[in-house]
């Protein structure tokens, strides 16, 4: 099976899929001379998804005194987003390790899902720049946001 089959193959995610989800707006400044958002955009939207699922008050994931970084990202581009509208961004967790976790992201427009991203992120102390296990209370958070 060739690339092209395999895109045409693909079962695409529905944002109902995701256990967080987020909405933010595309700003006129998020195009390109294409006439679309730019590619780095995309890395943006997941981002906002990821920071304000660990930024939400109501996740229990503000885990004090640890940063998080990012380690890996790989993303495929879908379909173009265009000026006005909105996107909404899904976030599920796939796999947690010891220090490091994956998840899955999605952003979705007004046509669809409009690019996928795989994202490894790894537990940081921020004295020592070094992993630091995902804590026990944590853990359990976080699988209640897997997919």
């Amino acid at each position: 099976m060739d690339d092209q089959s395999a895109r045409q193959q693909r079962v695409l995610p529905r944002p109902e899929d995701f256990p967080y989800r987020y909405v933010e707006a595309i700003r006129y400044a998020d195009m390109d001379r294409q006439g679309h958002v730019n590619n780095a955009v995309y890395a943006t939207f997941f981002e906002s998804g990821r920071v304000n699922l660990f930024r939400d008050p109501s996740s229990g994931l503000d885990i004090p005194d640890v940063e998080t970084v990012i380690v890996r990202l790989e993303v495929d581009f879908l379909r173009e987003l265009k000026w006005p509208g909105t996107v909404e961004v899904g976030t599920a967790v796939t796999r947690i390790g010891r220090t490091s976790l994956v998840l899955e992201q999605a952003v979705f427009g007004s046509t669809g899902c409009a690019a996928l991203a795989r994202v490894v992120m790894v537990l940081m102390d921020p004295a020592t720049r070094r992993p630091r296990p995902i804590p026990e209370g944590a853990i359990a958070k976080l699988k209640a946001r897997m997919r």
